[in-house]
């Protein structure tokens, strides 16, 4: 069974740590915490290396979720489920439900656009009122129309970050299947990567996360 990581937030410092599902109790939400005001994350995926640097004055909820995310190497292991040429690139679902439901219980404000989707840009996708949560998208080419798109009643998908190293890996990605693998993100969180990569074999996936330079 797949390890699940549960990450403690306390004040000033951030550990992750690492429990099986079949021992542990109820998973615990993790706790808030606060991110630089910027910072780089580098992304080794089975591409290459991606880079982004996050600004918190973009959409100061979304950054502090994210360092949380990258700190605790969430995503190891995840898949880029939905590549689409010409719009984005998007990943987040951990192929273990009970992590997976655990990060949607910590729900994250909902905040205004304030630079746009351009491409390189990275933005949390979202369905709704504060349904930002796990699933993360690199625009790969200038989706403007995402600033004022009405996302289940919420207006607009705020950029919190962008791309300074490796937009070139983004491009170079698995897209064969385009949306796909997009319409079973339930199957994906339930069944986990082996049914994913039976149905859709060959997807890139995301082999490590952390967080490489900060600024406050």
């Amino acid at each position: 069974m797949k390890r699940i990581a549960i990450i403690a937030l306390m004040a000033a410092s951030t550990a992750a740590c690492s429990t099986s599902a079949r021992n542990a109790g109820p998973p615990v939400p993790p706790a808030p915490v606060t991110a630089p005001d910027s910072f780089l994350v580098s992304m080794t995926t089975s591409k290459g290396e991606i880079v982004m640097k996050a600004h918190r004055d973009w959409s100061p909820a979304a950054v502090d979720r994210f360092y949380a995310l990258t700190k605790g190497d969430i995503w190891k292991d995840a898949r880029f489920f939905r590549v689409v040429p010409g719009f984005v690139v998007q990943w987040g679902l951990t192929g273990d439900s009970a992590v997976d439901n655990l990060w949607k219980s910590r729900r994250t404000p909902d905040e205004p656009v304030k630079v746009s989707n351009v491409r390189g840009r990275v933005t949390f996708a979202r369905g709704g009122p504060e349904s930002r949560t796990l699933q993360v998208f690199i625009n790969v080419a200038d989706n403007k129309r995402l600033d004022d798109a009405n996302a289940g009643g919420i207006v607009g998908y705020p950029p919190f970050a962008e791309v300074t190293e490796g937009m070139d890996i983004v491009d170079k990605l698995e897209s064969k299947y385009g949306e796909q693998p997009t319409r079973m993100q339930g199957e994906i969180s339930t069944k986990g990567w082996p049914w994913l990569d039976e149905r859709f074999p060959g997807l890139d996936r995301i082999l490590r996360t952390r967080v490489t330079k900060e600024w406050r």
